[in-house]
C-alpha cells in the first residue's frame, strides 16, 4: 500500500468515507433519475468513481461519481440515440479520449473557457434539472399531464414539499445540530419511505404507485449480482452520432472534473496539488469501465468533495471507503432501495437545480459588466433551448466576439491637448496592434482637423500588424500632406517609408529593440 492507504489512514477515512456515503447514495441515484437512465446506473459510476479513480487519481480529497452536470447531455443523448447501451458505447469513446487527453498533457484545457460561459453551462443545466423534475413532482408522465388536476398524485405532492422543507431547513434548527453528520438528502429518503410505507399500511389514497419508486434489480444470492449490469451496444462504434456524443462528454467531464478539482484542492487542508493529467487519465479509466458495466460517465464532483473535507477527510482512502459502502448497500440493501420514492428524489435535484441558477448568480455576473453577463445569459439560454454543446459553442463565440471588441477598443487612444495655440493630438499604440484595429484607427486618423500635431507613441508596441502599419505610412505619406498635418512618431521597430515630397511632415524615429 501506499503511504494514502496504509492502515492509520484507512482508519482515519472511515468516518470521512461513510458521510461521503450517505451524500453520495441519494445523488447516484437521483442524477440517474434526471439522466433518464437505470437508477442503478447511478450507483454503478458512483462505486467506480470511489474505488477505482479514488485508487488511480492522486487527488487526495475529491470524490469522482456521476454528476449533475452531465444530466442533460445524457438525458439528450439516450432520446436522440435511442437507447441506453449506445449511450454506454458513447461513455467508452469518452473515456478512451479523456486518457488521449490525459497523455497529452491537457490538463490546463478548463483554464481557456472563460468563466462566464462555465457558469452559463452550469445555470442551464440547473434550469434544464430543476424543469424535468416537475413531472416526478406531481406524479405524472409529462410536463402537459400537469394541466389536468385530475391526474395530478397528491402523495407524490406532500413528500416533495416535505423533503424541500427538510433540504432548506435542516441545518438551519438548533436540534439537528446534534446530528449534524447526517446529510439533508439521506434525511429526505428516509422520510419519504416511512411516510408512503405508512400510507400503504393503513391503504391511504395518497400510497405512491409502484412505477413512482426506485427500481433497481434486487437478487437472492451473490451469484445473482451479474443481474444489475447492462452492457454496450458494441454496433454503435460505427455510428457517427455515437462518436460525437462521446466526444461532448469527454470534453465536458475533463473541463468539470478540471474545475473541480481547482475547487478541490483549495479546500484541502494540508493544501497539496494535484496532477491534472493523471486526473485525465484516472477518470478516462473509469469511464471506460463504468460505461463497460453499465454506469453513468462520471466526473469529480463538488458537493461530495467538500463533504469528504468538512467530515475530516484528508486521505483518499476516504473516496475508496465511500464506493466500498455503495457495493454493500446494492448487494444487502436493494429491496429498501426501491421503496424510495421518485418524488424525495425530485426534491433533491430541485435543489441541486436551484443551486446551479440560482438569481444570485445572474445578479452577479450582471455587477460584472455587460463583457461578463451576456456571454453567461446567451449560454444560460441556449443550453436550455437547444442542448448543452450547442450552447457552450455559441456562448463561447458571444465571449471572442466581446474580446475581440475590447481588443479593438484597447490597441489605442487618442488624447488631444494644446500646446501653444496648436492643437497637439496623441495617438497611442497599445503592446498588440492587430489587423482588427485598423478601421478604428483610419477612422481617428482621417478625422483629424487641419493644420494640427499629430504624435504617434509606439514606445508601448511590441507588435503592429503590417496593415495597420502601411495604414499609418499611408495617412502620412498622402492625407496628412493633403491637410497640412504635422507628425512625429517615436518607438516603432521599423522605418516608417515617407516620400522624399513631405517636407511639411516632421518625423522623429526612435528605434525600439
Amino acid at each position: 500500500m501506499t503511504n494514502n492507504m496504509n492502515f492509520a489512514a484507512l482508519k482515519k477515512s472511515a468516518a470521512p468515507g461513510l458521510v461521503v456515503f450517505l451524500v453520495a447514495l441519494p445523488l447516484c441515484l437521483g442524477i440517474a433519475l434526471a439522466s433518464g437512465a437505470p437508477p442503478i446506473s447511478g450507483i454503478i459510476s458512483g462505486i467506480i468513481g470511489g474505488v477505482v479513480v479514488g485508487l488511480l487519481s492522486n487527488s487526495n480529497v475529491s470524490v469522482s461519481g456521476p454528476a449533475a452536470g452531465l444530466a442533460a447531455i445524457i438525458l439528450g443523448a439516450i432520446t436522440e440515440l435511442g437507447s441506453f447501451q449506445l449511450l454506454l458505447t458513447a461513455g467508452i469513446i469518452a473515456g478512451a479520449l479523456q486518457i488521449v487527453l490525459g497523455f497529452l498533457r491537457s490538463g490546463t484545457i478548463a483554464n481557456y473557457f472563460p468563466s462566464s460561459v462555465i457558469e452559463g453551462m452550469l445555470a442551464g443545466i440547473g434550469l434544464v434539472i430543476l424543469i424535468k423534475q416537475l413531472p416526478l413532482v406531481f406524479g405524472v408522465d409529462a410536463l402537459g399531464d400537469i394541466q389536468s388536476i385530475a391526474s395530478i398524485q397528491p402523495g407524490t405532492v406532500i413528500i416533495t414539499a416535505l423533503s424541500l422543507a427538510i433540504l432548506l431547513l435542516w441545518n438551519k434548527m438548533k436540534w439537528t445540530k446534534k446530528v449534524s453528520f447526517l446529510p439533508a438528502a439521506l434525511i429526505v429518503v428516509v422520510v419519504g419511505i416511512l411516510i408512503n410505507q405508512f400510507w400503504l399500511t393503513t391503504q391511504s389514497s395518497l400510497a405512491i404507485e409502484p412505477s413512482r419508486l426506485v427500481s433497481i434489480p434486487t437478487f437472492d444470492s451473490l451469484s445473482g449480482i451479474t443481474s444489475i449490469f447492462v452492457f454496450p451496444d458494441w454496433a454503435g462504434f460505427t455510428n457517427p452520432a455515437v462518436w460525437m456524443v462521446g466526444g461532448t462528454i469527454a470534453i465536458v467531464a475533463s473541463i468539470e472534473t478540471l474545475l473541480c478539482i481547482e475547487a478541490t484542492d483549495r479546500l484541502d487542508p494540508l493544501k497539496r496539488h494535484t496532477d491534472t493529467n493523471r486526473e485525465l487519465k484516472a477518470q478516462g479509466v473509469g469511464n471506460i469501465l463504468s460505461s463497460l458495466l453499465g454506469g453513468l460517465p462520471m466526473t469529480s464532483v463538488v458537493v461530495r468533495s467538500s463533504a469528504n473535507v468538512n467530515a475530516g477527510g484528508i486521505y483518499k482512502a476516504s473516496a475508496v471507503i465511500h464506493g466500498v459502502f455503495l457495493l454493500i448497500a446494492v448487494v444487502s440493501l436493494s429491496l429498501v432501495l426501491n421503496m424510495i420514492p421518485l418524488a424525495s428524489l425530485a426534491a433533491v435535484l430541485i435543489l441541486v437545480g436551484y443551486n446551479l441558477a440560482k438569481p444570485a448568480v445572474v445578479i452577479h455576473f450582471w455587477h460584472k459588466g455587460l463583457s461578463q453577463f451576456i456571454p453567461f445569459i446567451v449560454t444560460f439560454v441556449m443550453v436550455v433551448v437547444t442542448d448543452l454543446l450547442t450552447g457552450v459553442l455559441i456562448g463561447m463565440g458571444v465571449s471572442v466576439l466581446f474580446l475581440l471588441i475590447g481588443n479593438v477598443r484597447k490597441a489605442f487612444s487618442m488624447d488631444r491637448t494644446v500646446k501653444d495655440d496648436q492643437l497637439v493630438y496623441t495617438l497611442t499604440l497599445a503592446q498588440e496592434v492587430s489587423f482588427l484595429n485598423k478601421t478604428a484607427i483610419k477612422n481617428r486618423l482621417y478625422q483629424l482637423p487641419d493644420n494640427c500635431h499629430l504624435a504617434i507613441d509606439a514606445k508601448r508596441m511590441g507588435y503592429i500588424h503590417i496593415d495597420v502599419l502601411e495604414l499609418i505610412e499611408t495617412f502620412i505619406n498622402e492625407k496628412a500632406k493633403e491637410k497640412n498635418i504635422l507628425i512625429t512618431t517615436t518607438g516603432f521597430h521599423r522605418e516608417i517609408k515617407v516620400s522624399g515630397d513631405q517636407q511639411n511632415i516632421i518625423l522623429s524615429h526612435r528605434k525600439t529593440i
